[in-house]
């Protein structure tokens, strides 16, 4: 469980957090992302899982302003691994992984509205640019999605860590599931038509999920078939 503070990833199930952040690595081979040093914690029910969510919760960056007294300075991804494991004929083994992001984004601010000043307005600006830096990437993923520009083109995933890290839930091998909030008060007006167009753009993406299996795995399945 991480929070993404100041463009900073830190480790929310770890109080022991270094002032330059934690580092986004890219794995050579998959070319999977993943946080350097996030700490892993296994976990066999549910009651578990969100045992650790309320001490991660509780580690968040919040802070005061004239619209939340307690609102999230910073966005919050926890990623939940299920490893499914069945035994075949010969003793063999064979494993499927699964990795789900629940992903907590902070709300875009407008300073005039959240009377934001000193270390808020700065919080606030990481958080309207790492969020704007998402819509860059959910238009440009829906337009190769419409064939309004070529497959290969450059998504810019690595203009901020939050784009980062959830490159694989966005252009990779997944289902994605994004729910949008939105406001009646006509005070919000404009972030509501806003955060409607971003949720307009990212139905735009076309996602097709399809099982990783080892070649050995593959192999084995294929001869039984």
């Amino acid at each position: 469980m991480l929070e993404i503070y100041n463009e900073k990833v830190q480790d929310l199930l770890n109080l022991d957090r270094p002032a330059e952040g934690l580092k986004i690595r890219e794995h050579p081979k998959s070319k999977h992302t993943y946080v350097e040093n996030l700490s892993q914690h296994p976990v066999d029910s549910y009651d578990t899982i969100e045992m650790l969510t309320e001490q991660g919760y509780d580690n968040r960056s919040v802070g005061s302003t004239l619209m939340n007294k307690t609102s999230s300075r910073a966005h919050t991804v926890i990623t939940i691994e299920f490893i499914k494991t069945r035994t075949i004929e010969g003793g063999n083994k064979i494993h499927t992984l699964s990795i789900i992001n629940l992903v907590d984004l902070a709300g875009s601010e407008k300073a005039g509205q959240t009377g934001a000043e000193g270390q808020r307005f700065k919080e606030g600006v990481a958080i309207n640019k790492s969020l704007s830096n998402l819509g860059n990437c959910i238009s440009k993923l829906a337009d190769i999605s419409m064939g309004k520009c070529k497959k290969d083109a450059v998504v810019p995933f690595r203009d901020s860590a939050l784009t980062r890290i959830l490159k694989s839930a966005l252009g990779g091998n997944s289902k994605t599931i994004m729910i949008c909030a939105v406001s009646p008060a006509a005070l919000n007006y404009e972030e509501s038509l806003s955060t409607l167009r971003y949720a307009d753009r990212a139905k735009k993406i076309k996602l097709k999920a399809v099982v990783n299996e080892s070649v050995q795995d593959k192999m084995i399945r294929e001869l039984r078939e």
